[in-house]
């Protein structure tokens, strides 16, 4: 650890305190029962799962907001504050906030935090050749797989306000319902597109749990977090493939820069292969609040339609339910 980090992380600690103790001085005998319960999340899928369940019973703040990439987030002074008043912290876990995993294994031994994605059994999820020691963390991709983390929600609600748990209960079935539709709706048009068409080349290896679900193979630039660096040889070997095998568009994401992509592009171009951008897709977070593509369901139904239309298969242009932005 270096003495720049550990002044840092000495800081925010203190920080964390001196709102700690300012929060319980005006809290008096405590905010267990108080209404509605304060909830903070990391990510914007954990806030909605959060919203879903909860209902009218908690405020759901999320840290990150569109754009956001939790891989490299680092928690701020503010941040700190909300955990100080928050009833619950949910975080991801799984190494999805690498940044923040010191910091929030530290803050569960003050505070009622709890990390959702880590519910997942552990025969379930991905490894990967350059992250040793570690699992994907993506696993909101998979819509069967993100079923046990909005359980985890519920399970953590009730925790913290017993009282609503026949509210938590009914909530969370009804969002399993809806997520269950979804996935009727991905196998339904991922099916279409042509077998040899089925290949996701991404900004970063955050759709490998889509691939495994829906028999696409996947292709990042970059590895599982977007602090590894995208290498010339790996531009240079995914240039290879997309001439090799006829690739005809490549993704963005709304979280990670172009650049990489448009260098694929420029490298595919310059062999003769041309190549477009099939569209953005939402790897690490999710839509604009208020907007269909701001909830997992949009997220995911925008993701699907848009792969499945640009490399050659049959989708409705507006989603699942009518409900994508015109041009999404």
């Amino acid at each position: 650890m270096t003495l720049r980090y550990a002044a840092r992380r000495l800081c925010l600690i203190a920080t964390f305190v001196v709102a700690t103790v300012t929060m319980s001085a005006f809290s008096g005998a405590g905010i267990a029962n108080a209404k509605p319960l304060n909830v903070v999340a990391t990510t914007s899928m954990i806030a909605d799962a959060a919203r879903q369940v909860a209902g009218d019973r908690a405020d759901v703040t999320a840290l990150m907001g569109p754009g956001v990439d939790p891989h490299s987030y680092r928690q701020t002074r503010s941040d700190i504050a909300a955990m100080a008043r928050a009833d619950l912290v949910l975080w991801h876990g799984l190494y999805l906030e690498a940044q923040l995993e010191e910091f929030f294994l530290d803050l569960e031994k003050r505070r009622n935090v709890v990390a959702v994605g880590e519910a997942i059994a552990k025969d379930k999820l991905l490894g990967h050749a350059s992250y040793e020691g570690r699992y994907d963390p993506h696993v909101w991709m998979d819509p069967q797989l993100w079923q046990t983390v909005v359980l985890a929600v519920r399970d953590a609600l009730i925790k913290t306000d017993p009282d609503g748990a026949a509210i938590y209960r009914t909530n969370a079935d009804t969002h399993i319902a809806e997520i269950e539709k979804l996935i009727g709706y991905m196998k339904s048009v991922t099916t279409s597109v042509p077998e040899k068409s089925r290949v996701l080349l991404t900004a970063h290896d955050a759709f490998s749990y889509f691939g495994r679900g829906y028999n696409f193979e996947v292709l990042g630039i970059q590895g599982i977090s977007t602090e590894s660096e995208a290498g010339l040889r790996r531009v240079e070997d995914l240039v290879n493939i997309i001439v090799d095998r006829n690739i005809s568009a490549v993704f963005v994401e709304s979280s990670v820069p172009e650049r990489n992509v448009r260098a694929l592009i420029e490298g595919a171009e310059a062999r003769g292969q041309e190549v477009i951008i099939g569209g953005t897709l939402f790897s690490d977070a999710m839509g604009e609040p208020g907007t269909y593509e701001g909830t997992y369901i949009g997220m995911i139904d925008h993701n699907t339609t848009l792969i499945t239309r640009a490399l050659g298969g049959n989708a409705p242009e507006s989603g699942m339910q009518g409900e994508l932005s015109a041009g999404s």
